[in-house]
């Protein structure tokens, strides 16, 4: 039996991110029918519910906000908490490992727990389809190696990670595997966009999850149509509508990242299971 939770850090907001995640791992429960797959959900910032430590496999959500606005809070303490008793699991038992993987909001409260970068608010809110580029090391990577580079994704936020600190990525033996495309007009410094912690434990700034139905979902909101004209224009916004249909760009990612993260825990959990 492999048992995989996600962590909702959503705060009850409604959303697509959710609907996406358990669609990617009921594609992967129907691919691995030999194989007993249990998923369940827990809703951590809403309901301060965390899963314990016998699950196998963790993903954590995207989520609105602030990854500062839980400080002193219990869901945030028990959150960290989680993080701490993976990562300490996994230096002690290297034969069958836990495996989590962060998205977005989850991607800026791993970099406050690791500490690999500077997470602070973004220079202006981001949404749309946007391109991303992959470093010699998220070439290599196993679940980044099969898009292309540079790639499309999912991108909503208004915080990011930046300025990487370089002696703890090199003490955790942390590796940088893709970057933000910063618009020429925009003067700033790319955001990290994705890294790995270990093996077993890796993160995106971007929504791998998102797939066209849940982007159009956005798109069609008055606000965020707003948002993305008053910045790129009305030209950029029906572009990256257009872009949406592309098998190529954000179907691609959909398919790509979150599903090889889970084939890679699974096929690794099943060879310590066959021993």
């Amino acid at each position: 039996m492999i048992k995989i939770a996600t962590v909702d850090l959503y705060n009850n907001e409604r959303n697509e991110g959710m609907r996406c995640i358990k669609e990617i791992v009921s594609e992967v429960q129907n691919r691995n029918k030999e194989q007993k797959i249990i998923y369940q959900v827990f809703d951590t910032r809403f309901k301060d519910e965390v899963p314990e430590i016998e699950n196998d496999i963790f993903i954590s959500s995207g989520g609105p906000g602030s990854p500062f606005e839980g400080e002193g809070m219990k869901w945030e303490k028990d959150y960290f908490n989680l993080i701490q008793k993976i990562w300490d699991y996994n230096q002690k038992n290297p034969e069958r490992k836990k495996y989590l993987f962060f998205i977005c909001h989850s991607f800026q409260m791993m970099g406050r727990f690791f500490k690999f970068g500077t997470v602070s608010q973004r220079h202006s809110k981001s949404f749309g389809v946007m391109p991303f580029t992959l470093t010699k090391q998220g070439k290599a990577d196993n679940i980044f190696k099969e898009l292309s580079n540079p790639f499309y994704a999912a991108d909503i936020r208004q915080f990011q990670v930046v300025e990487p600190n370089e002696k703890i990525i090199k003490e955790l033996g942390a590796k940088i595997l893709s970057y933000e495309i910063v618009d020429d007009d925009e003067k700033a410094e790319p955001a990290l966009a994705a890294v790995r912690i270990s093996e077993e434990i890796v993160g995106t700034q971007f929504h791998p999850e998102a797939d066209p139905e849940s982007m159009l979902y956005h798109f069609k909101k008055d606000e965020r149509k707003k948002q993305v004209v008053d910045k790129y224009g009305e030209e950029r916004y029906f572009e990256m509508i257009k872009i949406l249909e592309q098998p190529d760009t954000i179907q691609k990612t959909r398919k790509t990242v979150i599903p090889s993260f889970l084939n890679y825990a699974i096929e690794q959990l099943n060879r310590v299971m066959v021993r």
